[in-house]
């Protein structure tokens, strides 16, 4: 088969790394992909939130199958537009999406089917949202409404933290995504995601990770795109999987399908985890990054086989044929992320470096000049590692972490310190 995924950071790399391991795979293109993923694949500078332009790269090209990695191109109908075209696509429609890219959809969605999530207003002025927040006090949680690249969530510890929160989403620091206002509970408990496939009618789990949304080591300091991640999360136990497959996910997936919707694709549910019960958090339409690396790095060459049937509808006969392992990444994010960051920075030390089933470095925002790599995004490089232990897998990660020569960047040197101190 010739395959396309659409995409450029580290989750698009550790997808195409697991999809050229499968045998099914005659070529495969990634746009517009980065010098790690350049490596290994074809790449191909395409507007990908153009539902047109990508349908067109497709016929020519004579592509079998397109995977979309990010949420813009689902957002923007992208999926739709290849479906209308007749081509298979692993992704959701442009209204199922909505799960994520409005938070007040999702939260329309919970409340129809009684899903257990935080409490919350919806505000499309600031005085209201104020005043709400005046009322309920601190902590306290605000959220742009729609895509804000993970990084439209404000933790407010005191009120007026929060009414900050507000006038800026208000006065356009976040974009459109930010016309929109919603205010939720602060939820107390352990956080954690859940991966699930979905066919439009049937749900299957592959997996569970926890990430690391902040940029400073204890988790502390502002919100990231993630700084790291692990694979499978321990406090997602498989009684809780169950409730929340059975009190969030699939009624969440027969609201869908009842308002004509059906989701198609894979849903990233976060949940807060307290005395054993979930909440949901968030949704998300596609793979987390940097949870996707770990996912892939265990999963290997089904994964292809597993987004194939969930998007040509045989997730009833599928499944997933877990090893006992565990894997970690650590992000390498260039100096000044999440705020100003440098960019250009030389990256060397790849000759040190392995690629194997066991160890492998994602490249995220990454670029080649000339003989050189450099750094061309925040998140720059996702160091993953496999292990039949937690603690096998964060030595392993962290010894190519030491070997890697960025001068101009960092990580957190304890990704994953909640289950290893457990």
């Amino acid at each position: 088969m010739n395959i396309l995924i659409l995409g450029g950071g580290g989750r698009e790399h550790s997808l195409a790394w697991a999809v050229l391991q499968n045998p099914k795979c005659d070529r495969l293109v990634v746009a517009p992909g980065n010098a790690g993923i350049a490596a290994i694949a074809d790449c191909a500078d395409l507007d990908i939130n153009d539902g047109g332009t990508v349908a067109g790269f497709v016929e020519e090209e004579a592509i079998d199958f397109v995977i979309i990695g990010p949420e813009a191109p689902l957002a923007a109908g992208v999926a739709d537009r290849l479906r209308d075209a007749g081509i298979l696509v692993f992704g959701p429609s442009q209204a199922a999406a909505q799960l994520e890219a409005s938070k007040a959809f999702t939260k329309d969605i919970c409340a129809a089917v009684n899903a257990p999530t935080a409490a919350y207003g919806h505000f499309t002025d600031a005085a209201p949202a104020r005043a709400y927040v005046t009322a309920q006090g601190a902590p306290i949680v605000v959220k742009a409404d729609g895509l804000a690249a993970g990084k439209g969530v404000i933790i407010a510890e005191t009120v007026e933290q929060a009414h900050g929160a507000i006038d800026d989403m208000f006065g356009g620091a976040f974009g459109g995504a930010g016309a929109e206002v919603v205010i939720e509970e602060f939820m107390d408990g352990e956080e954690a995601s859940f991966f699930v496939l979905c066919d439009g009618a049937d749900v299957l789990p592959i997996g569970t990770a926890q990430d690391h949304k902040r940029v400073g080591e204890g988790d502390t300091g502002p919100n990231t795109g993630g700084m790291g991640a692990y694979s499978p999360a321990p406090v997602l136990s498989d009684a809780i999987a169950e409730r929340a497959l059975t009190e969030i996910i699939r009624p969440t997936m027969a609201e869908m399908a009842r308002r004509g919707m059906p989701y198609q694709g894979v849903l990233y549910a976060g949940l807060m985890i307290k005395d054993g019960a979930p909440r949901l958090v968030e949704y998300n339409v596609r793979f987390g990054d940097p949870e996707c690396q770990v996912l892939m790095m265990r999963l290997g060459a089904q994964a292809f086989d597993l987004m194939h049937a969930a998007a040509d509808g045989r997730l009833a006969k599928a499944q997933v044929n877990w090893a006992d392992d565990h894997a970690m990444t650590v992000v390498m994010a260039a100096n000044g992320y999440p705020g100003d960051y440098e960019k250009g920075a030389a990256i060397g030390g790849f000759d040190k470096m392995p690629e194997t089933s066991s160890q492998m470095v994602f490249h995220a925002g990454t670029k080649a000049q000339g003989g050189t790599l450099t750094a061309s995004g925040g998140r720059v490089l996702n160091i993953t590692a496999r292990g039949s232990t937690l603690q096998e897998a964060a030595e392993q990660a962290y010894a190519m972490v030491d070997a890697i020569d960025f001068p101009g960047g960092f990580c957190r040197r304890d990704i994953g310190w909640r289950a290893l101190k457990s």
